[in-house]
């Protein structure tokens, strides 16, 4: 059986084929070969006089300081570091996600001895997009599948999914990175090709050469092309990083601090209302909390959240005093004459899945009078929200949908951000999957809650 499957990113509607995402993580073989981890280390934490720590001005000096992987020469890596230096407009959006994680990233690789190129690996599989999603299923900075990600303790459910966790997908990616290096003797090159292809593959290319009497190293393999480009894509991309001028390449600055932290809250919340406490946009504490699936935290946990630096104090300080019947917004609904679940779960801006699972239901059926507990997001509790707008055209005049027609670069996290809605709204009000691909001129409908007029404007690209 496949161990790997072919995989394209899916919400950047133009990303481009040179950088068609790598394959979905599988699970293999648990056994690590503890005797090769050593060999796998950098030495990652470099120190200066005296054994301090070495400060660094910025995040890029941090990475390029822990570089340790063998350079990797040839056409390959060359074809790549002329694309990404002729696609500036790209790799500026890119850095500029990248901005949120990269401080936590690094941290933890050096936590553990790895090199730091590593840190530039969701460059190539995701492009720093927590959303990414694969035609194999496959999501998150790391790009897990939800068996590999179960092996490697991800909890996945309707609430939440922790391979889009950033703290959580991070730590089980570098946990299989390791057991690959240590797999492979600590030969990276042969590790990252494993953590593309699968374990398995990569094996079996090992034990053909050796048969054939040919040499058995990365760039002898005989491998399909997706997996013969992987390193050289992020060779390429550390090559850029150690020396943007030599490309013609501006990175992001992007300074050597933690970006955010970890709060714990102790039980299920509203992230309507922790968007009040933080005054924060909706979309922006979803990109650094992708992990949840709707409008609360996960009941069962994790109950912690990532939270600005800056905005940490003030968030603890009012969630303390946050009275515990608000943390959590709930209604009363009774069916009426008429009544269908989606009916009821437009009205009160929800999912239908959201009130079957908060009252229990099996089916669709509903009797009249019978009572509804409805989880509503604190954002939506306002007069106005009494019933759902209809679709209407935009050209209409009508209050309703507005109309976004999708355009290059746009992203499904970038067009929540824009229409101050959740990413999971806009796949439910457009009939959308995790794996669906936007494309150019594609309509989607959206019901802005509290967007300012200028932000609406329909066709305006997404960053």
């Amino acid at each position: 059986m496949d161990r790997r499957r072919n995989k394209k990113q899916v919400l950047h509607a133009l990303f481009p084929l040179l950088l068609a995402g790598c394959a979905a993580l599988t699970p293999e073989s648990t056994q690590t070969a503890a005797t090769a981890a050593g060999a796998a280390k950098a030495s990652a934490s470099p120190t200066g006089r005296g054994g301090e720590p070495r400060e660094y001005s910025d995040i890029w000096n941090r990475i390029r300081a822990g570089y340790a992987m063998p350079r990797l020469e040839g056409r390959a890596v060359a074809l790549h570091e002329q694309w990404f230096a002729n696609n500036p407009e790209y790799m500026a959006r890119m850095m500029e996600r990248a901005r949120m994680y990269l401080y936590y990233i690094v941290d933890e690789i050096e936590k553990r001895g790895l090199p730091t190129e590593l840190a530039l690996l969701p460059a190539i599989e995701s492009a720093y997009q927590p959303y990414a999603a694969s035609r194999a299923r496959a999501v998150g900075l790391w790009q897990f599948i939800a068996p590999t990600g179960r092996l490697y303790g991800l909890k996945n459910n309707w609430w939440y999914d922790g391979r889009r966790d950033i703290q959580a997908s991070t730590r089980a990616a570098l946990d299989y990175l390791e057991k690959l290096a240590a797999d492979f003797n600590g030969d990276w090159h042969l590790a990252l090709a494993a953590y593309n292809a699968g374990e398995g593959r990569i094996m079996r290319a090992l034990e053909y050469n050796r048969r054939k009497g040919l040499p058995a190293d990365y760039q002898s393999l005989k491998v399909k092309r997706e997996t013969r480009n992987y390193v050289p894509k992020l060779m390429a991309m550390a090559n850029i990083v150690a020396d943007p001028e030599k490309y013609g390449v501006q990175l992001a600055q992007i300074p050597n601090e933690p970006f955010f932290a970890s709060v714990d809250t102790g039980s299920q919340i509203d992230l309507g209302v922790v968007a009040r406490l933080t005054e924060l946009d909706i979309g922006d504490l979803q990109s650094i909390n992708p992990g949840f699936n709707r409008w609360a935290t996960d009941p069962e946990g994790p109950h912690h959240l990532l939270i600005p630096v800056a905005k940490k104090d003030a968030f603890v300080a009012g969630l303390n005093n946050l009275p515990e019947a608000e943390r959590v917004q709930w209604r009363g609904h009774e069916v009426r004459r008429g009544d269908t679940l989606l009916e009821i779960a437009r009205r009160y801006g929800v999912t239908v899945d959201s009130i079957r699972t908060s009252n229990n239901l099996r089916g669709n059926m509903l009797r009249t009078g019978q009572g509804l507990i409805i989880p509503v997001s604190h954002r939506t509790l306002t007069p106005a929200v009494r019933r759902a707008p209809e679709p209407a055209p935009q050209a209409s005049g009508k209050p309703g949908a507005v109309i976004h027609y999708v355009r290059v670069g746009d992203t499904l996290s970038g067009i929540a951000r824009r229409y101050n809605v959740l990413i999971n709204q806009l796949m439910q009000w457009n009939l959308l999957e995790p794996g669906d691909v936007l494309r150019l001129g594609q309509k989607l409908r959206i019901w802005p809650t509290g967007a300012p007029a200028a932000a609406i404007a329909p066709g305006m690209p997404s960053s």
